[in-house]
C-alpha cells in the first residue's frame, strides 16, 4: 500500500520541526549536570571539580560565552578543560573572555584536534566508518590560547604530568594530547601515578580505551574526556548513534566507573561545528563533579 500524499508531507513535516528544534532550540539549552564521585580518602571533605569541553567558540556565540562566564558562580575548587575550544580563526579572544573568571581558580587542561585544525563541511555519515579518513581544514593559531591559560596558572598536560593544589589537596595529574589524531605519547607519562597525592586525575580529550585502560593501569583515580558531543543526536531509549572515537555507545557521555578504582567522565560538551550546528536529546553541557570520599 503506496503512503498518501498527506502522509509524506507530515513525515516532512515532522522533520522540518525536529531539524529546527535540534538547531536552534536544543543547542543553546546550555545545562549544568552534577555528579558525586567518590575517589577520596575517607575522612576528605568534598572537592568540587568543573569540567568543561568542546566549547567550538566562534566570536559571535555571545549567549555562550556570557553563560559559561556565570560558571564561575558555582565556586569550584579546581577547573578542567578537555579541548576543542575553537571553532574559527577569531576563537581565541572571545573563548579566553568566556574563561576569564575561572581562570582565576586552580585548573588544568589538554588540548583537541578543533583547537589545533578550523572546522569544514564534511559528510556526517562518515562518522558510521570505523575507520573513515581525518579530514583537517586550515591551521588555527592556537598558542595564545595555551598561553594564556598557562600565564594564569593552569597546568599544560600535552603528554606530560603535572602537580597542582586546590582547596588545600594536592593532585597528581598526567595528560595526553588528542589521541583522536594519534597526537598521544602515553610512553612521556608512563609509570605509577604518585602515592603521596590526595587525588590522581588522568586528562584526554578523546576517551580512546588504549588511552583510558593506561590511566587505569597506572592507578589514576579518575580520568576527564570530551570530544563525543555525547553522541551529539541521541535517539531517545536508544542512545548515541555514535560516538567517533573507540568507547563503547553507553558511556559516550557522564560518569562511569571504568575499572574497580577508576572513574571515568565524558563531558557531552558545549558546543558543535559550525557545519553540524544540531543537537538532538543531548543538550550542550559542564559538569560540575562534586569528589567525596571513597
Amino acid at each position: 500500500m503506496r503512503p498518501t500524499y498527506a502522509v509524506i508531507a507530515g513525515v516532512i513535516g515532522l522533520g522540518g520541526a525536529v531539524t529546527a528544534y535540534a538547531g536552534l532550540v536544543e543547542r543553546n539549552r546550555f545545562t549544568l549536570r552534577r555528579f558525586d564521585v567518590p575517589v577520596l580518602q575517607p575522612g576528605s571533605a568534598p572537592l568540587r571539580v568543573l569540567h568543561i569541553s568542546d566549547l567550538h567558540m566562534t566570536a559571535g556565540q555571545r549567549r555562550k560565552q556570557d553563560w559559561v562566564r556565570r560558571l564561575d558562580d558555582l565556586d569550584p575548587d579546581l577547573v578542567i578543560t578537555t579541548g576543542d575550544n575553537l571553532a574559527g580563526h577569531d576563537a581565541v579572544p572571545p573563548t579566553l573572555s568566556a574563561l576569564a573568571p575561572l581562570l582565576e581558580r586552580p585548573g588544568a587542561f589538554v588540548l583537541g584536534s578543533n583547537d589545533y585544525w578550523a572546522p569544514r563541511p564534511k559528510n556526517p555519515l562518515k562518522y558510521f566508518w570505523p575507520d573513515h579518513k581525518r579530514i583537517h581544514g586550515t591551521k588555527l593559531s592556537w598558542q595564545p590560547l595555551r598561553d594564556a591559560m598557562t600565564a594564569a596558572g593552569w597546568l599544560d598536560l600535552t603528554n606530560t604530568r603535572g602537580l597542582t593544589r586546590a582547596d588545600g589537596r594536592q593532585i597528581a595529574f598526567a595528560g595526553v594530547d588528542d589521541p583522536h589524531l594519534r597526537y598521544d605519547r602515553y610512553a612521556e607519562v608512563v609509570g605509577a601515578a604518585d602515592p603521596a597525592a590526595d587525588l590522581r586525575i588522568g586528562l584526554t580529550h578523546s576517551p580512546e580505551p588504549r588511552v583510558v585502560n593506561r590511566f587505569a593501569a597506572d592507578g589514576y583515580d579518575l580520568v576527564l574526556a570530551g570530544h563525543t558531543h555525547g553522541g551529539q543526536l541521541r535517539v531517545p531509549f536508544y542512545g548515541a548513534l555514535v560516538t567517533n572515537c573507540g568507547i563503547d555507545r553507553r558511556r559516550a557521555r557522564w560518569l562511569h566507573r571504568w575499572a574497580p578504582d577508576t572513574w571515568l567522565h565524558v563531558s557531552a560538551g558545549l558546543g558543535t561545528s559550525p557545519y553540524a550546528p544540531v543537537r538532538f536529546a543531548c543538550p550542550p553541557e559542564a559538569t560540575l563533579l562534586t569528589l567525596v570520599e571513597r
